[in-house]
């Protein structure tokens, strides 16, 4: 599988996120409600964590099917790419900017594919690439795990979660 997305130009090494967010022609979508019984965000200390989102885009319209049989790895690439963006309207509206970020810290990403789908990692780059677009090499660089489910929820393509370091105040 190939990735046709190209890094962006950065402003600078420590690029402000909503600049970044604008520069790729994102904007963000309103949180989604949880779909069960959990929130979607949980502060404790100087970290956010963030509970598992899934590629629903703008409209409302969740991308399902099971990786390699119904959708491809490339289409996966793209579904991890708008979990991305959900997560960070979660964090948006957790900490009120995104530039209250101090550091990515941890992505876990499921992929719904089937037996024998050896690409997790390239189909979660979707999202670890935003990540690095938006919050720069730094900031946004983090450790990650790319799983293969056999189902997720509602037969979502990929679900992620994130752990993000929160700036201390002043």
């Amino acid at each position: 599988m190939t990735t046709a997305m190209a890094p962006i130009t950065r402003l600078h090494s420590d690029p402000r996120p909503d600049d970044q967010l604008r520069l790729l022609g994102i904007a963000l979508p309103p949180p989604r409600r949880p779909v069960a019984n959990f929130v979607p965000a949980i502060r404790h200390g100087q970290l956010l964590y963030l509970s598992g989102q899934g590629p629903v885009d703008g409209q409302g319209t969740a991308r399902r099917g099971t990786v390699g049989r119904d959708v491809t790895g490339e289409e996966a690439y793209q579904h991890a790419r708008q979990t991305a963006i959900n997560l960070l309207s979660v964090a948006k509206e957790a900490l009120g900017s995104l530039d209250c970020i101090e550091r990515v810290i941890k992505v876990l990403g499921f992929v719904n594919a089937v037996p024998g789908f050896e690409d997790h990692p390239r189909v979660i780059n979707g999202c670890s690439d935003l990540l690095l677009d938006v919050f720069g090499p730094i900031r946004g660089a983090h450790a990650r795990s790319a799983i293969g489910a056999g189902s997720l929820p509602r037969q979502i393509t990929v679900e992620i979660e994130m752990i993000i370091a929160v700036k201390e105040a002043g």
